[in-house]
């Protein structure tokens, strides 16, 4: 049997008394950092002892057959990551489907989840989601990425390490507009929990001062539910509807832009004109 585990996302005593089970009677535990493993059982005052392997990016695809062959031996093979459910955004795909693939019996073990957990406490429209993980590291990749998700009505969850949590924020609201609401989430359930709720650009001019820990962000979807016209009485008319019902010029124009299908700078040139 393979045991999907999922861990605290911070705090220990979140484990459920059904992981402290697993661990305990694992034959093999598959562990994304061995260290924070026997860290994570000693605080739940689990004894391992299974035999403990590390599976991380750098050796999943060479040691996905091993763990195959050890299911195929009759053995329980519990995968944990350093935090989380495996296989979301850390590794366990490639077992999973190893396993799928062999007809090997699978099971998990649920647990505490970011993406869930960040939904909840953003205040954010939550019926509907799309996750969307990490967001390309190179500027050009991240754009096209975001451009493909421009008008994706759900609320989208991201992660995001803190390094580059201001550069994406920054192209977020690029993308989306600046006063596209948003939560950013920094070390949930942890001691310096914290939650920043605003437009992308307000959001991105606070992660300037830098930010520390586990992000998650969480972006409301566009609430556009027609397109404007794009020549500039019409645009002036949509900016000044948006002010009249107490919007920010700025905010205005960039709404407008975003709805227009247009880059913000154009709406502004046509909004400033004399």
């Amino acid at each position: 049997m393979l045991v999907l585990a999922g861990t605290p996302i911070g705090r220990p005593d979140d484990a459920s008394p059904r992981l402290a089970e697993e661990l305990a009677g694992a034959d093999v535990i598959a562990a994304e950092d061995t260290r924070r493993l026997r860290r994570l059982a000693s605080d739940l005052g689990v004894e391992l002892t299974a035999r403990i392997v590390s599976y991380f990016e750098g050796n999943e695809q060479a040691r996905t057959p091993q763990l195959v062959e050890a299911l195929q031996a009759g053995e329980r093979v519990v995968l944990v990551t350093d935090a989380g459910m495996p296989s979301v955004s850390d590794p366990g795909y490639r077992l999973v489907a190893a396993a799928v693939e062999e007809d090997l019996p699978i099971t998990a073990v649920p647990g505490p989840s970011a993406v869930l957990t960040a939904l909840a406490v953003s205040g954010l429209p939550v019926d509907r989601f799309c996750f969307e993980g990490f967001l390309p590291r190179k500027a050009g990749e991240r754009s096209r990425r975001l451009a493909d998700l421009a008008s994706e009505q759900r609320t989208m969850v991201f992660f995001e390490s803190p390094h580059r949590t201001e550069a994406s924020l920054a192209a977020l609201a690029e993308a989306f507009g600046g006063d596209r609401p948003a939560a950013v989430c920094r070390e949930l359930t942890k001691t310096y929990e914290e939650v920043r709720r605003g437009g992308l650009a307000d959001l991105a001019e606070w992660a300037a001062a830098g930010v520390r820990g586990e992000v998650t962000v969480v972006v409301s979807g566009t609430t556009a539910t027609a397109t404007i016209a794009t020549d500039p009485d019409s645009l002036r008319a949509a900016v000044a509807a948006l002010e009249a019902d107490g919007v920010r010029r700025k905010d205005a124009i960039a709404q407008v832009a975003v709805r227009a299908g247009l880059p913000k700078r154009e709406v502004y040139q046509v909004v400033h004109v004399d």
